[in-house]
């Protein structure tokens, strides 16, 4: 099969997914190719958050901390996008339920003090608490909490619904979805990508490096060698009633998320480790990640902790040397653009918008040029 068209999108995830529907809506004709079964690796398998108020900025393990600061802009911008693309695509599984970050000592307070400045500069609004306030609020917290902020603009998207109601969304406005299609070749020829695989190959002036763990692996056949490192996550499920959670809850200082999901779960995340990551097959469970989950809920929410563990999983995502996002065009692959990274769930329709600006030469409004590949691209060894 041979194919001309518009944009190639490599990776059918939630970024994938996004971009799909906004280059479709923005006249483009696209294909959209996956390595295997759209939406059951990276965003499929992570927790979903929408994160739209400062976060910590270390998951267990992480070395480097996320200048979260810088990402305050991006996150106003893609919070309104979300609510634009609920009106639009049914059954997309947004929650905006608002949410709670909570610290636990003087020095996490201060935090949330300075992380509330910085959120109003941004124009998000949040709230502080005292401990005994957010206490008042959501009688849930446990004694050691110190103060919280609020923002109601926090909240989550059903990862088993969002990506895949985005995909029927592009095929029903004219994308063309290969599943179990991975690329295997970008050969460029006349200003135009040959994009192939075993089921055949596209020609387009645009290829929307959006793979996810495997966003490199992509970039490389485009000739372009960059510094992004595949990592693998956990998740947990606790049973609980009905109503019991009806807001998302995190930590200042520690990697920590919790909230209720329609199946009435309690979704545990934060980024904790899993095991090595695996190209075809989950990450191993460590035991460390879920003690050491289920010990904040005990802590931070003791009325939760007696709940069953029903379920732990994995997942995998992509980070940078500096745990910040990546996106842009490829230096040396024109007309080759990437995006993930950090944030990669909450930012997808804002990648998405960018992504498609991009690729019809449009000016975006949004400087991300700090967040370029250019900064990951890595020198061949001598």
């Amino acid at each position: 099969m041979h194919a001309e068209v518009d944009a190639v999108v490599i990776g059918a995830g939630i970024v994938g997914a996004a971009t799909a529907v906004a280059l479709t809506r923005a006249g483009s004709r696209i294909a959209v190719l996956d390595r295997t079964t759209p939406n059951t690796a990276g965003s499929g398998t992570t927790a979903g958050n929408l994160h739209i108020q400062t976060i910590h900025a270390r998951r267990p393990g992480q070395g480097v901390a996320v200048d979260v600061e810088r990402l305050l802009p991006l996150q106003k911008a893609t919070s309104g996008l979300w609510d634009a693309l609920a009106d639009s695509v049914p059954d997309l599984g947004l929650v905006r339920c608002g949410g709670y970050m909570v610290a636990e000592t003087e020095e996490q307070v201060r935090r949330l003090h300075t992380k509330h400045e910085w959120e109003r500069a941004a124009g998000i609004p949040t709230e502080v608490l005292t401990g005994d306030e957010a206490r008042r609020a959501l009688p849930l917290l446990g004694p050691t909490i110190e103060g919280a902020t609020w923002c109601a603009w926090d909240g989550f998207a059903e990862p088993d619904m969002a990506g895949p109601a985005l995909l029927r969304r592009a095929v029903a406005e004219g994308a063309a979805l290969h599943s179990n299609t991975p690329v295997t070749a970008l050969h460029r020829a006349r200003e135009r990508w040959e994009v192939g695989t075993p089921a055949g190959t596209w020609h387009t002036p645009v290829v929307i490096d959006a793979a996810g763990p495997w966003m490199a692996d992509i970039a490389a056949l485009a000739g372009v060698q960059l510094d992004l490192t595949p990592t693998s996550l956990q998740m947990h499920t606790l049973a609980a009633a009905p109503n019991t959670l009806e807001v998302l809850v995190q930590h200042v200082g520690e990697g920590m998320s919790i909230k209720q999901d329609r199946r009435d779960r309690l979704v545990l995340g934060g980024g904790w480790p899993a095991g090595p990551f695996h190209d075809s097959d989950p990450a191993a469970i460590l035991e460390n990640s879920t003690t050491g989950n289920l010990a904040q809920v005990a802590r931070l929410l003791p009325a939760l902790s007696g709940g069953q563990l029903l379920e732990a999983w994995t997942g995998p995502v992509v980070t940078t040397p500096d745990e910040m996002p990546v996106i842009g065009e490829l230096d040396g692959a024109p007309g080759v653009f990437v995006a993930g990274g950090t944030y990669s769930f909450t930012f997808a329709p804002l990648w998405a918008e960018l992504l498609t600006a991009f690729a019809l030469g449009k000016e975006t409004g949004l400087d991300v040029s700090a967040f370029s590949p250019a900064r990951l691209i890595q020198l061949p060894t001598q």
